[in-house]
């Protein structure tokens, strides 16, 4: 592919100041996943591309792929700039937790038009969202968000019956090594997991992401399984999620 162009939907992920006008993307697009792009001049007050290339816009974007890792951003068209929430922080501050799921979890430069699609369904209801005040690591919509990436990514959290003797319960927590739900016998060393808790992450993955509701206490709980998810089977740690813990 080195030394030639292509055209993808795209949605900026990550934006990283480089030199003295350029920056630095990360991207998820439709036709290859993952991509790293440069977009030269950006930073200029006369760039071209303007404010098209900010995080949480979705993009139709034309790349060049040279020789090196990088490619080259040469022509950028808005499908959605999703300005509404990027406006209002507590909207930012939730759309900035599911960008950098995506980031740490979909690193493969690989197509998948399932989990480009969830990401732009994800943008899309946030645009559409409430207003809303409190802790954004505890948004329906950022924890329903986080949840579909995890069962995308293969790590769903089996919740019907204990995962690892198989009983249906009663299911007092959860543990990321047996990959779901145990019962009192099995959990010496899970996380405290509550039947609202359990019936909370069901409801958000079984809902679409314009309709995710959780109670406040519940959403405790499936915070606590999305993080303990990352760390045990990622080795990962959200910063947009430490930063407001």
């Amino acid at each position: 592919m080195a030394g030639r162009g292509y055209k993808t939907e795209a949605v900026v992920l990550r934006s990283i100041r480089f030199g003295e006008a350029d920056r630095v993307l990360h991207l998820y697009t439709l036709e290859r996943g993952r991509a790293g792009a440069v977009a030269k001049g950006i930073r200029r007050t006369k760039s071209r591309f303007g404010a098209r290339l900010e995080p949480l816009s979705h993009v139709e974007v034309l790349l060049h792929q040279g020789s090196g890792e990088l490619a080259t951003v040469t022509g950028a068209q808005l499908v959605r700039a999703h300005s509404d929430a990027r406006a209002d922080p507590y909207r930012l501050a939730v759309g900035l937790v599911g960008l950098e799921a995506m980031l740490r979890l979909f690193t493969e430069q690989e197509r998948n038009p399932r989990a480009f699609e969830a990401l732009t369904r994800f943008l899309d209801a946030l645009d559409e969202s409430e207003r809303r005040s409190g802790e954004p690591m505890l948004d329906p919509l950022a924890l329903s968000f986080q949840l579909k990436l995890l069962w995308l990514s293969g790590y769903l959290p089996h919740l019907t019956s204990c995962a690892e003797c198989g009983s249906e319960g009663p299911l007092v927590g959860y543990s990321p090594r047996a990959g779901g739900a145990v019962c009192e016998r099995c959990g010496a060393d899970s996380l405290p997991l509550s039947a609202e808790g359990i019936r909370g992450i069901e409801s958000l993955l079984g809902t679409p992401l314009a309709e995710a509701e959780i109670s406040r206490p519940a959403a405790r709980y499936a915070l606590r399984v999305v993080t303990s998810s990352y760390e045990y089977h990622g080795g990962f740690r959200l910063r947009t999620l430490a930063a407001r813990a």
